[in-house]
This record gives C-alpha cells, sequence and structure tokens, in this order.
C-alpha cells in the first residue's frame, strides 16, 4: 500500500471524533500543499503530506517523524505551552488511533490551540490592533533573534550565493506557471532587478554577515502566524529546510512587513519596524527590505500556484489563484521600490547637523554623500579665496556658490545614471537649486525626497561655535548665520512626498527608528503612482 494511500486513511480516521482521546464537541479539517490540519476541541494535530516539490520532501515516514520533532523543538523558541509534543498514529487490525498497540503509520504535531481572534490577521480585519502592540512584537522579535543561534554554520545563508541558489530556485519552480499571472514582462523585471541586486550589493550582504545579523530565524513569519494574548505568540516556523529558515533578521521582517502591507495597514508594519529597531540598533534592515519583500512575496506566489495545481477543491483553487495574483502585484511593486534610485538631499542651515543625518542614513542603505563642503574645497579658487569669511565674502559669494552647486548636481548623476540611490549634502536654501536637483532625478527616472534638518537658534549656534579651530570642518561660523537665516527660502514648493523635515534638537538615537520609518514611507509614496502607471 502507498504511502499516500495510507495517509488517506489516517485523515479519514482523524475526521471522526471518536479518534481523539478528549472530547471533541466540533471538528474541523484544513489543508495546505504539504500539511492535513485537524482542528479537534481545544487541540490541533498537524500531518505532514507525504510529498516532494523539490524544496521539501516528505514521501519518507521516517523523516515525517524526525521533522515534527523537529517543528516542536524549533516553534517553542516564540511560543509558550502551545506545542504539546508529537503523537504516533499507530494501526492495528484496519483501526488507526493515537497510542495503539500497533505500527506506527504516521505522525502529528499536537499543539493547544490559540483562539482566531487573537491572530494577527484577524486583529487586522477588525482593525483591533494598535501600534504600540505591534512595537512591542518588533521587540519581540529582536529578543528572539538576539539569542537564536548564529555562528559560522549559519552565517553562510546571509551570503549572496546561497540567496541566489534560493531566488534563482524560486524563479525557476514558479516559471511553469507565470503565463497564468498578469504579465509575463512583470515576472521578468522581478527576476532581472533581483538579480542586479544581488550583483550590484555584495558589499551589503558581506557587511550584514560581518556584523553577526545573521541567524536561525522563522522562516514564515506572517500575520496569521503571531497571536496576542496574555503574551506574544508566534507559531509554525519553516522545519524542513534550514537553508529557508536561516538568514539575516531582515528576512523574517520583511516577511511580516509585506503581508502586513497587503493586509492594508503598512502604518501598523512601520510600527513593528520601529519597535525592533529601537531594540536592536539595527537601522540597517531597512537597507534590504524592499528586497526581501519581494522575495518572500515570490515564495508566496509560488506557494499559492502550487496549492491550487495540487487541490481538488474548486474553491480553494480560485482563492489560490487570486491570491498568487495578490502577491505577483506585491512582488512587482517591492522590485519597483529597490530598482529605482532616490536622489536624498540633505538639506538646512549650516550648524543644523544635516551632515551627521547624511552620514547615519548613508550608513543605514549603503549609499555614498556628495558634499558642498568637500565640492567647495575641490575648486581651484578655494585656494586662494577659502576658509571662514563674512557672509557673501570669499568662497561664500554667489557665483562661486553657483558654482558649487553646479559641480555638486554633475558629480551626483553618475551615481544615478548607474542605478544608485546617493546622497546630496549641502544648504538647498535658494528654490532655483531645488529645482535643479529636482530636475536632475526627474532627467534619469530616480525618485527623489528633500530631507531638512531643523533646529533652534541656540542650538545652531553652539553648533557653528564648536567649530572654531576644527580642521577639516564647514567653513560656515557664527558669524554668518543672520546671513543665511535672511537668505533661506522656505520649502514650501515641495509637495508632502518630497519633503521630511527633522528636528535635530532631538539626539539621533531618541528620533532614529521614527525618522527612517518616515523617510521609507515616503519614498514608498512617490513610487505608487509610477507602479500604477506601468
Amino acid at each position: 500500500m502507498s504511502e499516500m494511500n495510507t495517509f488517506e486513511r489516517v485523515c479519514l480516521a482523524m475526521a471522526r471524533p471518536d479518534f481523539y482521546p478528549h472530547p471533541v464537541s466540533r471538528l474541523e479539517r484544513r489543508e495546505t500543499h504539504i500539511s492535513v490540519v485537524f482542528l479537534a476541541g481545544d487541540f490541533v494535530y498537524k500531518l505532514k503530506k507525504p510529498v516532494d516539490f523539490g524544496f521539501l520532501d516528505y514521501t519518507d515516514l521516517e523523516t515525517r517523524r524526525r521533522l515534527c520533532d523537529l517543528e516542536v523543538k524549533l516553534n517553542r523558541r516564540l511560543s509558550r505551552g502551545v506545542y504539546l509534543g508529537v503523537v504516533p498514529i499507530c494501526e492495528k487490525e484496519g483501526r488507526f488511533g493515537p497510542g495503539l498497540d500497533g505500527a506506527e503509520v504516521e505522525y502529528a504535531v499536537k499543539m493547544r490551540r490559540l483562539p482566531e481572534e487573537a491572530s494577527l490577521s484577524s486583529l487586522i480585519a477588525r482593525q483591533k490592533v494598535s501600534t504600540e502592540q505591534m512595537r512591542l512584537l518588533g521587540g519581540r522579535l529582536f529578543e528572539f533573534f538576539r539569542t537564536a543561534r548564529q555562528g559560522e554554520s549559519i552565517d553562510k545563508y546571509g551570503g549572496r550565493e546561497i540567496l541566489e541558489c534560493n531566488t534563482e530556485e524560486n524563479f525557476r519552480q514558479l516559471e511553469p506557471f507565470v503565463d497564468a499571472l498578469p504579465g509575463r514582462e512583470r515576472f521578468e523585471f522581478i527576476r532581472e532587478a533581483t538579480r542586479a541586486f544581488l550583483r550590484d550589493r555584495a558589499a551589503l550582504f558581506r557587511r550584514r554577515v560581518e556584523e553577526a545579523k545573521i541567524c536561525e530565524g522563522h522562516g514564515d513569519l506572517r500575520a496569521e502566524h503571531v497571536y496576542f494574548q496574555e503574551h506574544i505568540q508566534v507559531i509554525d516556523c519553516v522545519e524542513f529546510s534550514e537553508r529557508l529558515r536561516c538568514g539575516d533578521r531582515a528576512v523574517d521582517l520583511a516577511f511580516l512587513h509585506m503581508d502586513v502591507e497587503r493586509l492594508g495597514r503598512p502604518l501598523l508594519s512601520l510600527a513593528m519596524l520601529q519597535g525592533y529597531i529601537e531594540a536592536s540598533g539595527d537601522p540597517g534592515v531597512y537597507a534590504l527590505l524592499d528586497f526581501y519583500s519581494c522575495y518572500r512575496a515570490v515564495v508566496k506566489i509560488k506557494v499559492s500556484c502550487l496549492s491550487a495545481s495540487t487541490s481538488g477543491d474548486t474553491s480553494k483553487i480560485r482563492e489560490m489563484k487570486m491570491r498568487a495574483v495578490e502577491y505577483f502585484d506585491l512582488a512587482f511593486r517591492y522590485a519597483v521600490l529597490f530598482a529605482r534610485p532616490t536622489l536624498h538631499v540633505l538639506c538646512g542651515l549650516p550648524g543644523s547637523g544635516k551632515s551627521t543625518w547624511a552620514k547615519i542614513i548613508a550608513q543605514t542603505f549603503d549609499l555614498s554623500i556628495f558634499s558642498s563642503d568637500e565640492t567647495r574645497k575641490e575648486l581651484p579658487e578655494y585656494r586662494d579665496h577659502g576658509g571662514p569669511s563674512a557672509f557673501g565674502a570669499g568662497i561664500y559669494r554667489p557665483r562661486w556658490r553657483g558654482r558649487v552647486y553646479s559641480r555638486l548636481l554633475s558629480s551626483v548623476q553618475g551615481e544615478l545614471k548607474s542605478g544608485r540611490s546617493a546622497i546630496l549634502d549641502a544648504t538647498f536654501s535658494k528654490r532655483k537649486w531645488r529645482e535643479e536637483a529636482a530636475r536632475l532625478a526627474g532627467d534619469l527616472d530616480a525618485s527623489i525626497l528633500f530631507i531638512e534638518c531643523v533646529s533652534s537658534r541656540e542650538a545652531l549656534l553652539d553648533r557653528l561655535g564648536s567649530r572654531e579651530g576644527q580642521a577639516g570642518s564647514s567653513d560656515a561660523r557664527r558669524e554668518q548665520l543672520p546671513g543665511f537665516l535672511e537668505e533661506f527660502e522656505p520649502l514650501d514648493e515641495l509637495p508632502p512626498e518630497r519633503h521630511m523635515r527633522i528636528d535635530t534638537d532631538v539626539p539621533v538615537e531618541a528620533n532614529l527608528a521614527s525618522v527612517l520609518s518616515d523617510l521609507y514611507a515616503k519614498k514608498a509614496a512617490q513610487v505608487e503612482p509610477i507602479i500604477e502607471g506601468l
């Protein structure tokens, strides 16, 4: 008798309330492409189907038993009192049951049933989850990552080689279903954008490994797997593949980010990320967020297509096909987000902290900075007229300042042409210079975001005063501040999605998570109309 025939007979037995050693007032069967789950009263029993999809192989009974044990062990890391153990299902004289004196023919993971109304997906649907709960979830995930298994054997899963293997496997396994999705051109764009990111950002992946941000994670961190009760419970991690479970912390965060955005609540996702960054001090996840969100969306396209192809339920097939299209649209959106360059313009008065924030954003997103201070010192005239001087004199003469901005924009042009985002660090006090930067970004099909640093007059004077006698610092000084204040033209010509402000009187560490959240939301808002037009 085949494994599948025995498995189906076990499922038929488990569909009867008298199969179970405890009262069952209500019994429900649920199914995915890799498992069958029975909701039996206060408990849940999960069976692994004897199937082989390449990325997992459950066809051997001993493998299923071993992976049931591993599932219990791994899921106890993020849950309490939920995973109760593995139940052997035996056969005796043609009858199946747990604990019978017969041959063990199947194994089930036994769990305490969690109330569905407490799941994050249900709470989102009923608008019953708060940003504070999501921030707590972000902190809880950091604690999980901090204590998760790490080391050389795990680090390889954060490297480019394994990621190339994973992404190419996804595209290869998805290929038979592509023509049923809305647009092969979009599929090709997702694939080529993924390949280009892996090729061009090798240094970023190496840095994440060096910073010890790779661990044995969850692998399937979706809203339906998160529960808010007396404490946060997270269930149903990937047990069948270490390669798909381990990786950068950003992979799990991106999966949940993608799923919460799919459910229409992007601000909740940003709150979760803020909680994680506040707890971890790891803003670098933003540099990988869109890439990994696209990667996880492609995984879900594949899973939805496989589920549709293996189901005999017409309504289930229809649901999975609709879900595949939904994830396909998400994958395309994230691919545009990480493939499209952005020109970040850090602007504001001298002493406002724009250079400090330029360095923070550059490090977070792995970007190059093009600074007016450095550009000014490269001009031939700087040797004779450079250094501190009265406002409007020396190197701050209007004609020479115009040359600085022209050279600055010319320098950043090559970076944007190559498809890389970049940072401009200058006062941009005149509207005409801002318009030139926006025109350059538009000509090169790049997004642009003006990040205005603002501070009190007292703080500006203190910072400018502290520069006295410091080699290599900006040439701006306290006595020039009135001139800069009088000249500075407000950024009121900019639409909200192109302009954000940072109050630099607030310490960096207290502001970082919210600034990055705002920055991400602004960039995403700019891309939405572009995606709709493609």
